[in-house]
This record gives C-alpha cells, structure tokens and sequence, in this order.
C-alpha cells in the first residue's frame, strides 16, 4: 500500500490514522553501507534489539541498542539516551526513526530473517 499523497493535509491525516502494519513500515531507518552491501536494501523497519547511531540532533553521534517502539507516537527508545528533568530524574530521550541509523540488525527472529534474505 502506496503512502503518497499530493497534500501535506493528507499526509498527515494518513499518518494520524493509520493502522499498525502501516505504522510498522513507516518506522522504517536507513542500513548502515555495510549492512547495505550485505543485504542489498537501502531501510528496514526498526525493531527492538536493533544497534543504531543517532545522526541528527542534539545526541548525534551516541550509539546504543533500541529499548522501546512506540508506534503510536512514531518515537524510538535507546539505551543510554536519557536526558535529566528539573527535578533531577532521568528519562528516556524519544527520537524518531528518520534520525537514525541502523548499525547492526537483531536476527534472533527466523521471520525477520528469511524478510531480509527475501531480497
């Protein structure tokens, strides 16, 4: 299912409402180019497990393993990018994964590998 609409009205209205699979696809993040060489794709949808490095923003260049996905919000969660409340507490920095790369892949699931193979 194609996502491209001609008004940016639409294409918000399409990523407000759209369903969990869709959700899924459009969490997608750039392979790293050895990752690209090695499994002839340019994205993949991100996962828990994943190793990515952060390359836009204030935290650029901090790499980590993805913590959380939360597909409502399009945001991801990684170890060790936290940022520190008035009140001294820490939280997890929610980035979105347009800003980010994806170093090394989680294969532990059979499914997800035989998808990356399937190219």
């Amino acid at each position: 299912m194609k996502i491209r609409t001609s008004k940016p009205r639409k294409q918000r209205k399409i990523l407000y409402t759209a369903h969990n699979f869709l959700r899924r696809k459009i969490m997608s993040a750039h392979l790293s180019p050895e990752l690209r060489k090695t499994f002839k794709r340019r994205a993949v949808p991100i996962r828990k497990g994943d190793l990515v490095r952060i390359m836009r923003g204030e935290m650029k260049g901090t790499s980590g393993k993805v913590v959380d996905v939360d597909r409502k919000r399009y945001r991801i969660a990684i170890e060790g990018v936290q940022r520190e409340r008035a009140d001294g507490t820490k939280r997890m920095r929610w980035i979105h994964p347009s800003n980010v790369m994806i170093t090394e892949l989680n294969l532990e699931d059979r499914e997800r590998e035989k998808m990356m193979e399937r190219r």
